[in-house]
């Protein structure tokens, strides 16, 4: 509650219980999705969550080009399940940065579950230097890049209202490789099932500007929840950090 206060100011007690309300519901089906990985089929997997026809046009481009791509997207709708159904319509091979959990029973299991379709994983001490060494080959690699960074390191901007601290990690490898950055968007149409759509922001990402990847995968992220707040991951610690002095908010 709050975040949800924090990040909506102009909305009053009883709009956020509504959200929040909304929130549980759908948090309580995440958690009965999420593990259904380990048994669903393909073929229901891909009914579940669609890759609309756009975004496997872009991709496909993209893998036809040979040109590997760095995706980003956020905690919003499963983002589990769209891993799972770009590695069974995507011709690329997918790598996501993920931080091991340091329960090796779970950590083998979140494993198992994400690894099912083909999805590859890479633990986030090792991206950078593991995507260099995959420079040869075309792929693509996601990055949740909504997570919480140490505040002395971050890129800070102002999002759903606060000073906000962004992961540097995807822009930083973007701009070394000049990997083209995707945004990937999740819709949820109905209870259990969604589509993944993506746009390009940026096919050469050496030509940007410090902050400027950064800065534009978030303002896509804040247009989303604007739209379907209730899919996003309110319960986790977003605004832990406080803006240090030394830094400016864009």
């Amino acid at each position: 509650m709050e975040n949800l206060r924090n990040s909506f100011p102009e909305k009053n007690e009883k709009e956020l219980e509504k959200i929040s309300r909304r929130y549980f519901r759908y948090l309580c089906d995440f958690f009965l999705e999420t593990p259904k990985t380990l048994i669903i089929t393909r073929s229901c997997a891909i009914r579940h969550c669609k890759l609309a026809p756009e975004a496997k046009a872009l991709f496909d481009r993209y893998n036809n080009e040979k040109k590997s791509v760095i995706l980003v997207m956020g905690h919003f709708g499963n983002w589990e399940w769209a891993g799972n159904t770009f590695s069974l319509l995507g011709k690329q091979p997918l790598y996501v940065i993920y931080h091991p959990l340091s329960n090796s029973h779970f950590n083998g299991l979140m494993r198992k579950m994400r690894m099912r379709f083909g999805t590859r994983l890479i633990a986030m001490k090792d991206a950078y230097k593991d995507m260099v060494k995959l420079k040869d080959e075309v792929n693509v690699t996601a990055f949740i890049a909504d997570q919480t960074p140490s505040p002395e390191n971050a890129y800070w901007t102002r999002f759903l209202n606060q000073d906000t601290p962004v992961f540097k990690g995807p822009e930083k490898i973007a701009r070394k490789l000049n990997y083209p950055v995707v945004y990937v968007r999740m819709e949820r149409i109905k209870r259990g099932y969604y589509v993944i759509s993506a746009e390009t922001l940026f096919e050469e990402p050496n030509k940007t500007t410090e902050g400027e990847i950064s800065e534009a995968h978030t303002r896509k992220l804040e247009t989303d929840i604007l739209k379907q707040p209730e899919i996003w991951l309110w319960s986790h610690r977003r605004w832990k950090h406080k803006r240090p002095e030394s830094t400016t908010v864009q």
